[in-house]
């Protein structure tokens, strides 16, 4: 289990405690657990680890503040698919480990007592802890840029689309109605 020092930590970072930031957390303890990391907070300086996060909710911050995988490092990868799952690769053996929050987890609680619980709860009665069922992603890439030629913003490559000849980012591009039909 992680120490109340690293939850406090966390709730720093966060800026509250809540069950969400809990559930983050135990996929934490589950990731330091599973993939062998250290249990002292676990920091990524590059992206020798990387979470794929599958929520947009308060947990992901547990991962940020205590294992260092943040979205401008480019190991903190959103995935959103609305579920409490967090999936956690390490770049020197490829070993990875989802972890998943199991059906109706504390159902009968209120809040208050749902935080307990989740803090208090081995992860692996939380979780199902599976192998993740993609791959470890590449290393963040580098872009070059161009200006988009109707608003003139400076815009990655990759984020580009081409309408009439030029090149155009999202937030410009006339979509086709038809387009993913």
């Amino acid at each position: 289990m992680l120490s109340l020092d690293l939850w406090e930590k966390a709730a720093q970072f966060h800026g509250h405690k809540c069950p969400g930031l809990a559930m983050g957390f135990k996929a934490c303890e589950g990731a330091i657990e599973e993939l062998g990391l250290s249990a002292d907070g676990a920091s990524s300086v590059d992206e020798e680890l990387v979470c794929i996060v599958e929520n947009d909710a308060c947990g992901v911050d547990a991962v940020q503040a205590l294992l260092s995988c943040t979205y401008g490092k480019g190991n903190l990868i959103p995935r959103l698919r609305g579920k409490m799952a967090f999936s956690f690769f390490t770049r020197e053996n490829g070993r990875g480990v989802r972890l998943c929050l199991k059906p109706g987890c504390g159902s009968n609680l209120d809040r208050a007592a749902f935080q307990e619980y989740l803090i208090s709860t081995p992860y692996d009665q939380l979780f199902d802890v599976k192998v993740p069922p993609y791959g470890l992603p590449e290393r963040a890439r580098l872009f070059k840029s161009e200006r988009c030629a109707v608003c003139g913003e400076v815009t990655a490559e990759y984020a580009l689309r081409i309408q009439n000849g030029k090149p155009v980012c999202a937030d410009c591009y006339d979509a086709y109605e038809r387009e993913g039909f």
